[in-house]
């Protein structure tokens, strides 16, 4: 299983990368998109969209089950993947290449909540 270090997680298979300009890039990990399977639709959230920590603000679906995106921290979306919406299968390949929205958050001291690594590996090592 894929658990880059750089990144943070969320308990409900969120990866959570922060970029040079203070955003946060959120896709699901690995484990998500191998337990989901082949994907074959993804609805993004609104540009625009404020979110709160934990609110679903997505939806992946594959050939076995549809499942709810979540935001890692509360912010606002200032950017979603289109491409992806058009190539799902692109998660599939690529999960941490493939994010699905940029968000700035509301207080950078949200990220620090997140899972490391580490954690996230003992999470999914227990499920």
């Amino acid at each position: 299983m894929n658990v880059p270090a750089e990144l943070s997680y969320t308990d409900s298979h969120e990866w959570v990368r922060a970029e040079a300009d203070g955003t946060l890039s959120v896709g699901i990990t690995d484990h998500a998109q191998q337990a989901l399977g082949d994907l074959v639709f993804i609805e993004l959230p609104a540009v625009g969209s404020k979110l709160e920590a934990g609110e679903a603000c997505g939806v992946v679906e594959s050939v076995k089950a549809a499942s709810d995106v979540y935001a890692p921290v509360a912010g606002e979306i200032v950017a979603a993947n289109t491409a992806l919406a058009e190539a799902p299968e692109k998660v599939n390949a690529d999960p941490y290449g493939s994010w699905f929205y940029r968000l700035k958050p509301a207080n950078a001291t949200g990220v620090a909540k997140l899972l490391d690594a580490a954690a996230y590996t003992k999470l999914i090592a227990s499920a």
